[in-house]
Formats: C-alpha cells, structure tokens, sequence
C-alpha cells in the first residue's frame, strides 16, 4: 500500500470521526473543509468609497409611501359622506313612520308593527310548546285543534269528534281570534285574470 493511499485514508476516518462527535454534541454538522478566516478592522476611507449612492443621499432616513397624484376635494367628500346616486353615508332622518293604533308604538310604514308581533310570536311559542307535550313523539293522524278555556261548552260533541284536542290552560288573547284558525270556504278561481271585470 502506498503512503499516499494511507494518509488519505486516515485524513478520511478522522474527518468522519470529527463529524460524528459534533454532530452528537450540537445537533448539527460542520462544513466540509477548514479555512482560514482573518479578522481585521477596515479602514474608514473604504468604507466610505463602499457606500451606495442611495445610502448616501438617504443617510439616516426613511423611504414612505406617498400618493403620485393630489385627491380633489370632491373626491375627498365622496370617500367621505358617500354618494346619493350609490350609497350615502351620513344619517337621514326616517319620514316613513307611523303610529301602532293597537299598542301606540313607532314603526316604519308597511312594516309590522314589532311589538304586536312581539306578543304573536310568544302565542305562537305557548302553542308549540303545549302541542309538543301533548303529542310528544305519537305519528298525528288526526286533526289537531287548540282549545282554550271555556271553548269546548261553545261546540257541540260531534266538533270535536275525530280530533285532537289540546287544550291551553288561559283564556283565548282578544287579539286572536277564533277565525284565523278556520279553513276558507271559498273556491280557487279557474280564470287567470289579474285585472278585476264586471264593475261597471
């Protein structure tokens, strides 16, 4: 074996070795070959012919955004109270109101009135609540009729007869009456006429 051979085997086996116990140690590996690296403090003269032309006309400052053209003031009052054509964003006093003339309060025309609706949806929750526990989970197969009090004197036996009756232990609101819950008697029209004939 040549002695060349033998000191390049033996550079590799301690370089490998080298590796093994710093990666061990650090968790990391070294590079693969040794340089030289000398430390020395620059002159101040190179480092000024170094610079940059920007950093010398910077010096110490900030680079900020800045809008390449001026915003009119039409503009400006647009972004800022909007348009009346898209959309307004200033606050318009509401003309449309009128009075409940049930319970007196404000609401916009052609809207219900929320505190009456108020008062039809908790009826209506009442409702459900005693319809759910008196049916619970039983297939409904017959007709299902809300009582209040005093209403099952008013009707013969036979009403009530092929029913299910559940009954709401209070009387019936004055606001809810008997015939909303009845069917309509009238006949669907057979005509697709909107406009309406024969006033004259």
């Amino acid at each position: 074996m040549a002695l060349s051979t033998l000191v390049y085997r033996v550079n590799n086996a301690l370089k490998t070795l080298e590796r093994t116990f710093f990666g061990a140690l650090t968790n990391r590996y070294p590079p693969d070959d040794f340089r030289l690296c000398v430390d020395f403090e620059p002159q101040k003269q190179q480092i000024i012919n170094e610079k940059s032309v920007l950093e010398e006309i910077l010096r110490d400052g900030f680079l900020f955004a800045v809008p390449k053209h001026r915003r009119s003031i039409e503009a400006r009052l647009r972004r800022k109270f909007g348009c009346p054509e898209y959309v307004l964003k200033i606050l318009l006093p509401k003309k449309n109101l009128k009075i409940c003339n049930v319970c007196g309060d404000d609401h916009e025309a052609g809207v219900l009135c929320p505190t009456c609706y108020k008062r039809v949806i908790d009826e209506t929750t009442t409702m459900k609540e005693a319809i759910q526990n008196e049916l619970k989970l039983e297939p409904i197969e017959e007709e299902v009729v809300v009582m209040y009090e005093g209403e099952k004197e008013s009707k013969s036996e036979e009403f009530w007869k092929g029913k299910r009756i559940v009954e709401m232990p209070k009387p019936r609101p004055q606001w809810f009456t008997e015939n909303l819950l009845q069917k309509t008697t009238q006949k669907g029209a057979n005509t697709s006429d909107v406009k309406p004939s024969d006033l004259g």
